[in-house]
């Protein structure tokens, strides 16, 4: 108790021990304010200002609040998530980049290399794709430092403007371009300028770039569907697998084809040479064939020798328009590959170039509603279309052909 008391009443310092700058009044005042019931204008406590000075401050606004330093690595701990539904069918490099963006592509072909990371408690490869639901295993990982967003350059610059210049319909999710002719949607040998290479000047600040969910061909034109989020992705390819998908396209054609309105039901095989490659009409069974089915209608007739017709692709194989016309005596006009009419000869005026274009696209959107995108007639369609005398405007009979 004593010890208690001596605590709580210390010995008082001797008058040399204070401080003497002030006068004695002052010193005597501050003493006193207390002990007087704390009257009005009277000094605070004796040990207020050390109390003060104890409590911790108040945390400053996160806006005003200093920047950290970025260390160089990031290192994660072992982790299990679930593949979610948006990662359905995602490769499992193309899972990890997702989600981990700042991840080089080196140390993630490096951790499945060496069956760090597992999938249902297996090994997998780069390629393998995942399922919902599974359980995937993540090592320890090092994430490379974010970097900071630097200014493109004159030839992105360039780039990113061509690519707005081709855009006919977009939002946060959806992109839909309006391809030219002659410009390829993905590179091949000796491919330098295609789609997906321009679309890299798109990344966003996680170092996502948009994506291709269907493809046309290069010498097609129009309507091409890109989706500018994984969410969107896996959205749009999900539409075309189960064919919500609707794709309209116009052709001009040799003749007359009868009936007016029809349906080709083909199997095709790809068919390589050392030169060139094409679809040709196979029987069920042959190796690699594939079915392929298409709604064709007579939209108008340029006399006996040129016909517009509208094509309506309820499959999506290779070349898959231009060898079903070829195989009913009607090649599209233009094409390279597939027109094999003997003497016949290209109406004046009109150029020697694919007179086919992807007009139409109509597909679920990923967040509700509808996407409905159509493409204008190209340079060299219109230039024929104005000399032979066919209106753009008419309506088109495909939009009656029947779903499947």
């Amino acid at each position: 108790m004593s010890r208690r008391i001596k605590r709580m009443n210390p010995k008082p310092r001797s008058r040399d021990e204070r401080d003497d700058s002030r006068p004695f009044k002052a010193r005597t005042a501050k003493k006193a304010g207390p002990r007087l019931g704390g009257k009005p204008g009277a000094k605070p406590p004796r040990f207020a200002a050390e109390r003060a000075e104890r409590r911790p401050p108040k945390a400053a606004p996160e806006a005003s609040a200093p920047a950290k330093p970025v260390e160089a690595l990031l290192p994660t701990k072992v982790q299990t998530v679930k593949v979610t539904a948006d990662e359905n069918n995602m490769r499992v490099d193309r899972f990890l980049e997702a989600r981990f963006p700042g991840l080089s592509f080196s140390h993630i072909q490096r951790v499945v290399r060496k069956g760090e990371l597992r999938v249902d408690g297996k090994r997998v490869d780069s390629k393998d794709r995942l399922e919902e639901g599974q359980s995937v295993r993540i090592p320890p990982l090092k994430l490379d430092t974010p970097k900071a967003a630097s200014p493109l350059s004159e030839a992105a610059q360039k780039t990113l403007a061509a690519l707005k210049e081709m855009t006919i319909y977009e939002d946060d999710d959806v992109l839909v371009l309006n391809k030219p002719l002659g410009l390829a949607v993905q590179g091949g040998s000796g491919m330098t300028r295609h789609i997906d290479q321009m679309l890299e000047v798109m990344r966003d600040s996680k170092g996502q770039k948009p994506r291709l969910v269907h493809r046309i061909d290069r010498e097609t034109s129009g309507c091409l569907l890109i989706a500018k989020t994984r969410f969107a992705a896996s959205h749009l390819t999900g539409a075309f697998r189960s064919r919500s998908a609707r794709k309209t396209y116009w052709a001009l054609v040799p003749g007359l084809p009868k009936p007016k309105q029809g349906r080709i039901s083909t199997f095709l095989a790809k068919e390589e040479s050392e030169d060139d490659t094409i679809m040709r009409i196979a029987q069920h069974g042959d190796e690699g064939a594939s079915h392929a089915v298409t709604y064709y209608a007579v939209v108008e007739t340029a006399g006996n020798k040129l016909t517009w017709v509208s094509l309506k692709p309820v499959t999506g194989r290779t070349h898959q328009l231009r060898a079903h016309m070829e195989h009913i005596g009607h090649p599209i006009v233009g094409d390279p590959k597939y027109f094999n009419i003997e003497n016949w000869q290209l109406p004046g005026g009109l150029q020697n170039r694919l007179h086919l274009l992807a007009r139409r696209i109509v597909i679920p959107h990923p967040r509700g509603g509808v996407i409905d995108a159509t493409a204008p007639l190209p340079p060299h369609m219109q230039q024929s279309w104005n000399l032979l005398g066919l209106d753009a405007s008419r309506f088109d009979p495909i939009e009656n052909a029947p779903e499947e």
